[in-house]
């Protein structure tokens, strides 16, 4: 896919020792460009090393931790892009909903992403005409009972990506957002066995084209990653095989 023009371009994933994260960075190595992974599990990011020919750089890091945010900026090239795939699901009704379930959330969800980026500007780790591209959900459009902090968290992140493709477009750096819906991920095969036949079937009827893949986010991410998307900033594509064609 020389055409998307990759190659030896320098690009920082989050998240990446699982789901859309690792895809993302297998499809990257498949292209020719440089990685450099970073999550809490280091076990599987050393096993993702072992997948990928491309990855530079492997860094264990707590994003929610200031001193470790500055250490791995301070480690980092000059960058091309940033996929911010990090993030939990905290389901919890709103009624319970205490400072502490609030902070859990935004801490790793929107705190962790800002300080993250905001950090990678002030040190002048990014590029002009770079991209970066965070993970969100649809679930922020189309909530779901028990989703207020989860969708709120995801919500407020869209909200800082249109900021940055502002504040940054005279620079030509561009900043998007990918929204999935349900995609089969670890946390999506937990839902599934906490779920009966009935309401797997009933998850699935709603989802015309099927639920989604890693790769079918992955492949969003790595275009607007690419040069390809040279005119696209402060969007969020939604990406829900038509889950949501039937609640507009």
């Amino acid at each position: 896919m020389e055409f998307l023009g990759l190659r030896n371009k320098k690009i920082l994933v989050t998240g990446a020792s699982s789901g859309i994260g690792k895809e993302t960075c297998k499809l990257l190595s498949s292209i020719g460009a440089d990685i450099y992974i970073t999550g809490r599990n280091i076990e599987r990011l050393e096993g993702l090393r072992g997948k990928c020919e491309n990855i530079q750089q492997v860094i264990s890091a707590d994003l929610t931790d200031a001193v470790a945010v500055e250490s791995l900026v301070d480690g980092l090239p000059m960058l091309d892009g940033v996929v911010n795939s990090a993030g939990i699901i905290f389901p919890f009704p709103v009624k319970f909903i205490a400072e502490k379930h609030i902070s859990k959330v935004f801490r790793i969800n929107f705190d962790a992403q800002v300080i993250l980026n905001s950090m990678l500007f002030r040190k002048k780790k990014i590029q002009k005409s770079s991209s970066i591209v965070f993970v969100s959900s649809v679930s922020s459009q189309f909530p779901y009972e028990g989703g207020a902090l989860y969708t709120s968290s995801k919500a407020a992140i869209e909200a800082y990506s249109r900021a940055i493709a502002l504040e940054y477009a005279k620079y030509s750096i561009r900043s998007n957002v990918v929204s999935p819906g349900l995609v089969k991920t670890k946390i999506f095969d937990k839902t599934m066995e906490a779920s009966s036949k009935e309401e797997l079937e009933n998850y699935e009827s709603n989802y015309p084209l099927g639920f989604g893949d890693p790769i079918d986010v992955a492949n969003s991410i790595v275009f607007l990653l690419s040069a390809r998307s040279r005119w696209l900033t402060g969007q969020n594509i939604i990406l829900d095989g038509g889950l949501t064609l039937g609640s507009k």
